[in-house]
């Protein structure tokens, strides 16, 4: 009698472990699932989608040669937001996805050269001294970079007012964060940008506004003298001058030059109907037509790079010289963030459109390894609710 208790206690405990290895593989497969799919749409997405992209050939160039191109990254409006503006949940998200984002980028296609066109933060206008030394601490860790790749930036309405708004204070401590000056000409392998702070060409003669038009002015008069190396009177009206590469700069600022409205942009990312219908407003949507024909005569680019519509568009002024407005880089902003990838030599330049994950394919993932997940769970507790009764019927002796 003790020997047969002792056997049905001993096939009891038997059984109790094993249903306890089942219960504790099936949690394990449940958080192995969920483990895979955090790291798949968290970290994996990010380089899957991006590492699509491609730097844009120029003709004539060999792939070989690749040295004497230099390849640059386009971003705007990244809008971090700050200690106002937001959910706590919406800036740990949009934030996450714009650095992972751009850390992948950077990683797969290794650009020499990253501008951020302004609207670095969203709050900037209004942000106390503390507020805006975290913002940028947390800019700066997001968008870090390698030693071998450059990031400059150029100064929004959002990281120092409008007009109306703009205080020297805020635009000299935008300066120190980011080691840079209102109207600066960078030449990198013989290729010349401008980075100009369209805020401030308000024509209006403020203190602000004056400093950038006579940088502006100094500007065109280097490149002026750099054209004209050879001419006879270089010497003489260009002295003191350093002069750089002979070529035609590419105009980076936040606010596009002068158009009447998005309706002629096209494209998936242009602006919606709607918003095409809008009429822009001057010195507040885009630049004057007065500043717009004054950078084109100082500058004479051969192209431009905007920002502030968070929308895509291309448009040619005086017939010849393309503007691109470059999409903002944040999901916040619009529901198919992009950057723009540019391949530059001194005669010659192309470029491309790099898209990052949408929040539908991101929600959509999510939502699909749920359901799934559901399924396996429900399954398994059908398994054990129903699966051994029927068993057990089944083999029931008759």
């Amino acid at each position: 009698m003790y020997k047969h208790l002792a056997a049905m206690r001993s096939t009891f405990s038997g059984d109790k472990v094993f249903h306890l290895n089942k219960v504790n593989v099936f949690l394990l497969k449940c958080l192995g699932f969920l483990f895979a799919i955090v790291l798949f749409m968290e970290f994996l997405l990010y380089y899957v989608v991006i590492g699509q992209c491609s730097w844009p050939d120029i003709k004539g160039v060999a792939d070989h040669n690749t040295g004497s191109t230099l390849r640059v990254m386009f971003l705007a409006d990244t809008h971090l937001l700050g200690e106002i503006r937001g959910h706590w949940f919406d800036k740990l998200r949009r934030e996450w996805q714009m650095e992972r984002s751009y850390q992948a980028a950077l990683w797969l296609l290794q650009p020499n050269l990253v501008f951020i066109l302004g609207d670095l933060f969203d709050e900037g206008k209004w942000s106390r001294t503390k507020a805006w030394d975290d913002d940028v601490a947390r800019f700066k860790k997001m968008f870090r970079h390698p030693p071998h790749t450059e990031l400059m930036v150029a100064v929004g309405n959002h990281d120092i007012g409008f007009h109306y708004e703009m205080t020297l204070h805020k635009l000299k401590r935008f300066e120190k964060a980011f080691n840079i000056t209102s109207g600066k000409l960078v030449s990198r392998n013989g290729i010349n940008f401008v980075v100009v702070n369209s805020v401030a060409l308000e024509g209006d003669n403020c203190v602000i506004c004056r400093e950038e038009e006579e940088q502006l002015l100094r500007i065109s008069h280097r490149l002026n003298c750099s054209r004209m190396q050879k001419h006879a009177d270089f010497s003489k009206r260009c002295r003191n001058v350093r002069p750089v590469s002979a070529t035609s700069p590419i105009l980076l600022q936040h606010y596009p030059l002068y158009r009447k409205s998005d309706a002629e942009c096209t494209g998936e990312d242009a602006a919606s109907p709607e918003e095409k219908k809008v009429q822009f407003k001057e010195k507040y949507d885009v630049l004057s037509h007065n500043a717009s024909e004054k950078l084109l005569n100082l500058l004479q680019p051969r192209l431009i790079l905007s920002g502030h519509t968070h929308s895509a568009c291309e448009v040619l002024h005086r017939g010849e010289i393309p503007e691109i407005s470059v999409p903002s880089f944040s999901c916040r902003n619009r529901k198919d963030p992009s950057f723009i990838m540019g391949s530059f030599t001194a005669d010659d330049f192309s470029l491309a459109k790099c898209f990052l994950p949408t929040e539908n394919t991101i929600i959509n993932v999510y939502s699909m390894g749920i359901v799934l997940l559901m399924i396996y769970v429900a399954a398994y507790i059908w398994q054990v609710t129903y699966g051994r009764k029927f068993l057990a019927k089944k083999h029931k002796p008759g």
